[in-house]
């Protein structure tokens, strides 16, 4: 997955399209039954009613990206028109945030590692509170 940020947005929004966050969403508020993109599809339509319409292609294209990406699982069943796919979190939301942080943090110190480095320095010396924290996560 591209992680593209928009950093005048807030939380997901600055890196998913709303349709990805509230499809994220259904899958887990359905964590333990699964959910089909049928499921996802009508939900998401749903909340974003008065706004715009999802086409079910882009829903299932954003549900396999996640699985290759390995933020979602399937499995396959059979059912009517043959087989589908049901959707479960591999990771939960705090899980998919450290992955997006992860993700951005390597690759900025893959390509620009002093400067990635001397910037987090200082918005660490900036805020002790975060400064702390961070000491326990380092091993």
């Amino acid at each position: 997955m591209t992680i593209v940020i928009d950093s005048s947005k807030q939380g997901l929004e600055k890196i998913l399209r709303d349709y990805q966050i509230e499809s994220l969403r259904v899958v887990w508020e359905n964590a333990s039954r699964g959910v089909t993109s049928r499921e996802v599809y009508a939900n998401v339509n749903k909340v974003l009613e008065n706004l715009k319409t999802i086409s079910r292609a882009s829903i299932i294209n954003f549900l396999n990206d996640m699985c290759d990406e390995g933020v979602l699982a399937y499995e396959e069943e059979t059912c009517k028109g043959g087989m589908r796919r049901k959707y479960f979190p591999k990771l939960d939301e705090e899980g998919f945030k450290k992955y997006v942080a992860k993700t951005v943090f390597q690759s900025l110190l893959k390509d620009f590692p002093e400067q990635t480095l001397e910037a987090l320095g200082e918005v660490l010396s900036a805020n002790q509170n975060l400064a702390a924290k961070l000491q326990k996560y380092i091993k």
